[in-house]
């Protein structure tokens, strides 16, 4: 029953820090944090997380320890099965509802419910669910060694009952320590929305090649984007001229041509080649844009023009 208290706390305490990061999560992108404060979530998960493998799992394993050979029958012990009755029906009701919401980010994110839990980038519901999960694993394990003292009369199924509990809490820490540490160091995005943006980079005619490409997990089913790209200058030259019409620049350059005066043909070279450098910029943007058309989830999307001469960073 002591190893209740203390995983109640525990899950109590947890249950504040994991609501503050979904709260801190939410703040708005500003100047030192430009791709917002997602991560920090992540950050308290794993506060979270520390802190059921010290309270929850140290303390009630030592516990169990320093009453083995001193643990006596509980004097009221009628009174302690209906208080671990009462608490099956309220963790398991919060089980139920953590369940619902870790279904619902499988479905959003497209993924299996045991792939999301293991995967999935939101781990403050699957936090709560495995912590809910182990709570009423753990009252059965508290009921089941009080049914055994009362049955055989030995006290030492209590202590055991405890040190039993404290390790399932010790998994489920570890668990959970995992899952965020991946998330903090940086995460690519699922592989499918890789391959999805690769091949559409692929086929797109204005990409010759793709070098240096990278993904990030920033928050919860959102991503960040880079790659570099050797564009086909014919065809964003031949886009451009498509767009604005070939027969002025021909008709400009023609005219330049039959001066006898150079600067005239320089400064119609120089407006042309500033046009084309503002066409490569719009084809970066366009492809930005249908990057993210096609994977709503990504929101930071980072092209640049790769240089096939130069050394790849």
């Amino acid at each position: 029953m002591l190893a209740e208290v203390v995983h109640s706390v525990a899950d109590f305490a947890n249950q504040a820090l994991l609501a503050y990061g979904l709260s801190s999560s939410r703040r708005a992108p500003d100047a030192i944090h430009p791709y917002g404060y997602s991560k920090e979530r992540f950050v308290w998960s794993l506060i979270s997380a520390v802190g059921i493998f010290c309270l929850g799992s140290g303390a009630t394993i030592v516990n169990g320890i320093q009453n083995l050979w001193t643990s006596q029958p509980p004097a009221n012990i009628h009174y302690a099965a209906l208080v671990i009755g009462g608490s099956l029906i309220i963790e398991g009701a919060s089980l139920v509802v953590a369940i619902q919401a870790v279904k619902k980010g499988a479905a959003a994110e497209g993924m299996k419910l045991r792939d999301y839990v293991w995967r999935g980038h939101d781990p403050t519901s699957v936090a709560v669910m495995t912590e809910d999960g182990a709570a009423v694993t753990g009252l059965i394990i508290a009921a089941a060694s009080l049914v055994a003292v009362n049955t055989t009369g030995n006290a030492i199924y209590d202590p055991i009952g405890s040190i039993i509990v404290g390790n399932l809490l010790g998994m489920v820490a570890i668990f959970l320590i995992q899952r965020n540490r991946h998330a903090l160091i940086g995460r690519a995005m699922d592989e499918n929305d890789m391959q999805k943006v690769l091949q559409f980079l692929k086929n797109d005619p204005v990409v010759d090649a793709l070098y240096d490409c990278k993904s990030e997990v920033i928050g919860p089913g959102f991503y960040r984007f880079k790659a570099e790209i050797d564009f086909n200058g014919v065809m964003v030259v031949q886009n451009y001229l498509t767009r604005t019409g070939r027969e002025e620049w021909a008709r400009e350059f023609r005219q330049a041509a039959k001066s006898k005066d150079d600067s005239t043909l320089l400064k119609i070279m120089s407006n042309y080649g500033e046009e084309v450098v503002t066409a490569l910029g719009s084809e970066v943007d366009r492809l930005e844009k249908e990057i993210q058309e096609l994977v709503p989830g990504i929101r930071h999307v980072d092209i640049e023009a790769h240089n096939p001469t130069g050394p790849t960073p």
